[in-house]
């Protein structure tokens, strides 16, 4: 009994392995894992050639923000010297008008004597024909400052210059005429305004500010060369100044 049992066990050992035997191997199919990973790689490609050019554009505008702002700084910058240089303009007439007051106050006594002794004849005297020099030239300064009337303004400076060649206040007035014929577009009768105070009046305070509006009339004509030499000679001649520090500003524009 028991070697029919031993017997029967054999066979049906037998029999399971002759049926894994017959079982075909599995097959893996080449072709196909290389199709796969063909498929796969160019997706992975493009998907960095997007990421790439995602951040190349965030660069560019990142750049283009940044150029914008250095801009923006710039034009701030010629602003806030434009400014200063306005407020030393008027710090320098306000200079010169306290002069002018201190002066006026210690010849206040012998006018008032010539006053008095010319008696009534003075009254049927015409005052606006008959200005003095310092009353003449504080006409047409006022004109400018406080009344705005500019134009009028031009012929109070010419008659100025003309009547008092040798005055004390000649190289402003010329300087002031030369201004209001450049803000008015008179470029030739600024040009020939400002080269009378560089060149006929060295010591004046002027002189640094009509070779700066040299300079500007210059780029106004479109002639660079000669503005860029303008405003080098400003900078070499009044390093320090208000003038010299526009004028780098617009050298480094040009």
């Amino acid at each position: 009994m028991k070697s029919y049992k031993l017997l029967l066990g054999f066979a049906v050992a037998a029999g399971a392995n002759s049926a894994l035997a017959a079982e075909p191997a599995p097959v893996l199919d080449i072709n196909e894992q290389s199709a796969n990973v063909n498929q796969s790689q160019p997706t992975d490609v493009e998907s960095l050639q997007r990421m790439l050019q995602v951040r190349n554009r965030a660069l560019i505008d990142m750049q283009q923000q940044i150029d914008d702002l250095q801009t923006e700084v710039s034009e701030l910058r010629g602003v806030t010297e434009e400014q200063a240089y306005t407020i030393n303009q008027i710090l320098q007439r306000q200079r010169e008008l306290y002069q002018e007051i201190d002066r006026r106050l210690s010849q206040a006594p012998a006018a008032a004597a010539a006053s008095n002794a010319g008696g009534a004849s003075q009254s049927s005297i015409d005052y606006s024909s008959n200005l003095t020099e310092n009353q003449s030239y504080d006409r047409a300064v006022n004109l400018v400052l406080k009344e705005k009337r500019y134009d009028q303004a031009i012929a109070e400076f010419k008659n100025f210059t003309q009547q008092y060649p040798n005055s004390s206040y000649s190289a402003n007035a010329h300087y002031w005429l030369g201004q209001l014929l450049f803000n008015k577009a008179d470029l030739s009768g600024a040009e020939a305004e400002f080269n009378i105070v560089i060149n006929n009046y060295e010591s004046s305070t002027k002189r640094s500010d009509a070779m700066l509006k040299l300079g500007m009339v210059a780029q106004k004509q479109g002639n660079n060369a000669k503005a860029k030499s303008l405003f080098e000679r400003v900078v070499s001649e009044y390093a320090g100044s208000s003038a010299a520090q526009l004028a780098k500003a617009r050298l480094a524009s040009l």
